[in-house]
């Protein structure tokens, strides 16, 4: 755990996304999130494990990829919700997606969706945190036949992916979605997370997940937020107590390492 501070983390700590040698993206440094994760952070949990990455050997059977709220009404430039950086993950999205599906786990995407019945369940929400014009530009993006709730094009969504549609910021919220049940029917327990936004839905999603007993890979250059300061500070949760943070790289080598050594076994 001792070579970590000097690797890992001097490669996390103060270092651009772009810059990390993510092979699957290809965009420049200046439009992806610059990773801090706090030095403070990553010194402490040296304590806690045997090393910073739990989840390198994962079974590809027992995998799946959720790839939270990408859609229209976050990503459209002018969007009511948008995250530009979300745009820019795509190109890793994607690529993490094909490694998915090469090495034979699942990819699901995740669409938020607000309906009437969200609306007076979750009040304390559309009442509380949000003015009713608000409110209106928010149901009028996210409803069912709207175009802010269908996902990005840019995506590479494919016939054998799964779209869930959940009604809160997390997806394992009781009553948000049916995932939990979907993933438990398929002998789910490990989870890939990339999606938009990092400290919104995803790490609500992420949180949730740990604690139901899944083990979470949070992918930091495959997460969008709308500033660099959210983002990191997500990053900093989740490397402490909720998930293996890695980049797009050491996601898809990790499925690449899961696929060869499956095909080996055939």
């Amino acid at each position: 755990m001792s070579d970590f501070l000097e690797s890992d983390a001097g490669k996390f700590a103060g270092a651009e996304i772009g810059a990390l040698g993510s092979r699957a993206s290809q965009q420049t440094e200046e439009f992806m999130h610059k990773i801090e994760m706090s030095a403070e952070v990553l010194e402490r949990i040296k304590g806690f494990r045997d090393g910073f990455h739990m989840f390198e050997n994962l079974d590809p059977t027992r995998t799946a990829h959720i790839i939270v709220d990408l859609q229209n009404g976050f990503m459209e430039p002018g969007a009511t919700v948008e995250l530009p950086v979300a745009r820019d993950i795509v190109p890793n999205v994607n690529a993490i997606c094909k490694a998915v599906r090469a090495a034979g786990a699942l990819n699901v995407f995740i669409r938020y969706l607000i309906d009437e019945e969200t609306q007076v369940n979750w009040s304390s929400w559309f009442t509380d945190f949000a003015s009713p014009q608000r409110r209106k530009a928010m149901v009028e993006t996210f409803g069912k036949d709207c175009h802010g709730f269908a996902l990005w094009p840019g995506l590479d969504v494919q016939p054998e992916d799964l779209i869930v549609d959940k009604t809160r910021f997390g997806a394992f919220v009781p009553g948000s979605s049916q995932l939990h049940e979907i993933l438990q029917a398929r002998g789910i327990d490990t989870l890939i997370i990339t999606g938009t936004a990092t400290n919104v839905c995803c790490e609500s999603t992420a949180r949730d997940a740990m604690q139901m007993n899944y083990k979470v890979i949070f992918v930091a250059d495959g997460n969008a937020a709308l500033s660099d300061a959210e983002h990191n500070a997500t990053l900093n949760n989740m490397v402490a107590l909720f998930a293996d943070v890695m980049t797009t790289e050491e996601a898809i080598g990790v499925l690449d390492k899961a696929a060869a050594m499956r095909q080996a076994a055939e």
